[in-house]
């Protein structure tokens, strides 16, 4: 059986994708599923996470997000039968490729997908559906009437953390970094309801007169952003950073715009506050989060949350509350070079693999 695996350089940074066969699947057992493969998505791979959970192998299974076809489920199996439809993020430790035919997938991985929801669609979203809901819903608690900022709101997991916002009833405000995406903002509607803008405001940060601090307190009337929700930070002068970071804002802008008792949820992973910063924090009461997806898959407490979550992403996605933002379906030949593209980071929107 062939799948799609990244193999580690010597760095340990850079990584080479290729095809590889591997073992036969065993027999399906206690809660397991027989998975027939539809469609797959691309992520980049964390290795630096699996280092952390020595979870690192000589090949490393790429393409986690899938939607196919059940085919054979285990004894134990109660939420699936033969030929349902289902969507899901593999595990970190899953030892086989996305991109394969078929897969053995636990039960408790997966979720039913709706019948009027696409291969393609379901299989895009599900994985920033469940990031937006973590950084809505998780880590900030948003409810009507909050002002959200989205960094970057015209990018896959952006997009999808506007329309929640907007669809929770708060004030959404969002960055651009060129014009196309300031009129992609400016063009979201909702498919229901009042067909208004779904960002009140688009700051364009390619515009050197644009300052990201004064706009969203002009926005506010002065009283600055309940949540944050980032893309990743600049930690140091522009100088110091590296030119992927440079068109980010820095960690002082986004704790200056926060408000009183505000909450920013990041993606930096490598976060750090000097002692200025967390005077500043403690002074309006604010709070920061990491947002990190893997959680979910790191401890099995909040199974039923997790699966609810996902649930719903599918629930808002056939509603046509989720719209999300994916390029055109890619002939599995191709999936080399998407991933290298993903991994790197060089694409705008969802990469996804039709098998």
């Amino acid at each position: 059986m062939k799948g799609l695996y990244g193999q580690l350089a010597e760095t340990n940074e850079d990584i080479k994708f290729l095809f590889q066969d591997k073992e036969t699947l065993p027999s399906v057992s206690d809660h397991y599923v027989k998975l027939q493969v539809k469609v797959c998505a691309f992520s980049p791979v964390n290795t630096k996470l699996l280092m952390e959970l020595k979870l690192q192998e000589d090949f490393l299974p790429i393409g986690r997000e899938v939607a196919g076809v059940v085919l054979e489920v285990g004894p134990k199996v109660s939420f699936f039968k033969p030929n349902d439809e289902v969507v899901g993020i593999l595990p970190l430790d899953c030892k086989e490729s996305g991109l394969s035919s078929t897969l053995l997938v636990h039960e408790h991985s997966l979720v039913t997908k709706p019948e009027n929801v696409s291969w393609v669609d379901a299989a895009g979203t599900i994985r920033d559906g469940l990031r937006a809901y973590m950084a809505l819903h998780t880590h900030s608690h948003i409810n009507a009437g909050t002002t959200v900022l989205v960094m970057e709101g015209a990018n896959p997991f952006g997009t999808i953390v506007v329309q929640l916002a907007h669809h929770r009833g708060a004030k959404v405000i969002s960055t651009a970094g060129n014009l196309e995406d300031k009129m992609y903002l400016e063009g979201l509607r909702p498919t229901v309801g009042i067909r208004q803008p779904m960002v009140a405001r688009v700051i364009n940060l390619s515009d050197r007169k644009v300052d990201l601090v004064d706009s969203c307190l002009e926005e506010t009337g002065g009283l600055g952003v309940n949540i944050v929700v980032d893309c990743g930070v600049q930690l140091y002068s522009k100088e110091d950073e590296p030119a992927v970071k440079q068109h980010l804002p820095h960690k002082h802008d986004i704790l200056s715009l926060l408000a009183v008792a505000g909450h920013w949820v990041t993606t930096e992973e490598n976060l750090q506050l000097d002692p200025p910063d967390s005077q500043l924090l403690f002074l309006k009461g604010a709070t920061i989060s990491f947002l990190n997806e893997e959680v979910w898959q790191l401890s099995n407490m909040q199974q039923g949350k997790y699966l609810h979550i996902l649930k719903d992403v599918m629930e808002k996605l056939s509603s046509g509350t989720f719209r999300p933002q994916l390029d055109e379906s890619i002939p599995i030949y191709e999936a080399t070079v998407a991933m290298e593209m993903v991994q790197k980071k060089q694409v705008k929107k969802k990469q996804v693999i039709r098998l």
